[in-house]
């Protein structure tokens, strides 16, 4: 896809993503429309995924360590073709088999995730699984920033240098807000930059509420330079819903038939504009 084209899927992925939640009464909507983008980006035009071969050894992995966000994950999955749309309506529904976490029971989820600090250890063994079998493809993973109070995501970061992963890509959906508040409050986190950057690896930082800005970043990676790879992804918690921006209480929320109603109407005036 090109830039243009990729920047309409991503509010039509949003669009769909205000109806699932809207109606399973449940998801972390605020992260979920923060890196929605990073999702859109990473499936419409850069991994090397095939929905009608979701097990070729050849694929390229991708691991939701935020994975309270997956309600965001289900309707990429269901864009690219991995699940029908009979099959996201049952979010919330008894005996269907979308969690609130991602699960290996749904076509297109490598990993069952959601307990915080995990993603980037596993994604690690997956890039170095890589390089001792030969094989090309590429391991993506998409952390949160309150997620970076976790201690595991550093024992993971110095192994991921020590084995020169630069096969690995770990994204930071910097939105600045976690579930009780502001990240520096709770536990400050700057200098991101720094940090990452004394454990060896390749840092950028990336304006993440722009598909076209995420997707030429991850288009120019350079996977031969033996540094695992991190991409700072400056982010609007709740973007794309006016009232949503920037506002704590959405880390866990679903809107009201007007809130609901207001939200579509935004994000369809903007696909109409596209």
């Amino acid at each position: 896809m090109n830039t243009h084209e990729l920047t309409k899927q991503a509010e039509i992925n949003r669009k769909r993503l205000l109806e699932i939640v809207y109606n399973a009464k449940a998801g972390h909507i605020g992260g979920d429309l923060s890196c929605l983008n990073v999702l859109t980006a990473l499936y419409f035009d850069i991994l090397n995924v095939d929905p009608a071969k979701p097990k070729d050894p050849d694929r390229d992995r991708f691991i939701l360590s935020k994975g309270h966000c997956v309600e965001a994950l289900y309707v990429t999955l269901e864009a690219k073709g991995y699940i029908s749309k009979d099959v996201t309506d049952t979010l919330g529904k008894f005996g269907s088999i979308l969690s609130g976490h991602p699960t290996i029971e749904v076509p297109g989820i490598e990993v069952s995730s959601g307990a915080l600090g995990h993603g980037l250890s596993i994604g690690v063994g997956m890039a170095i699984a890589a390089k001792k079998d030969n094989r090309d493809y590429k391991t993506y993973v998409l952390m949160g920033d309150g997620e970076q109070g976790e201690g595991s995501i550093y024992e993971a970061a110095m192994a991921a240098n020590q084995y020169k992963l630069d096969n690995l890509v770990a994204i930071i959906d910097r939105n600045h807000l976690q579930i009780s508040g502001n990240t520096e409050d709770v536990m400050a986190l700057e200098n991101i930059t720094e940090r990452w950057s004394s454990f060896g690896w390749d840092v950028k930082t990336v304006n993440g509420d722009s598909v076209a800005d995420l997707d030429e970043a991850f288009r120019n990676i350079d996977f031969n330079n033996g540094k695992p790879h991190l991409f700072i992804s400056e982010t609007t918690k709740g973007k794309g819903v006016s009232f949503m921006e920037n506002v704590a209480k959405w880390h866990h929320g679903v809107p009201n038939e007007e809130q609901y109603k207001t939200a579509i109407s935004e994000i369809e005036c903007r696909i109409n504009e596209l």
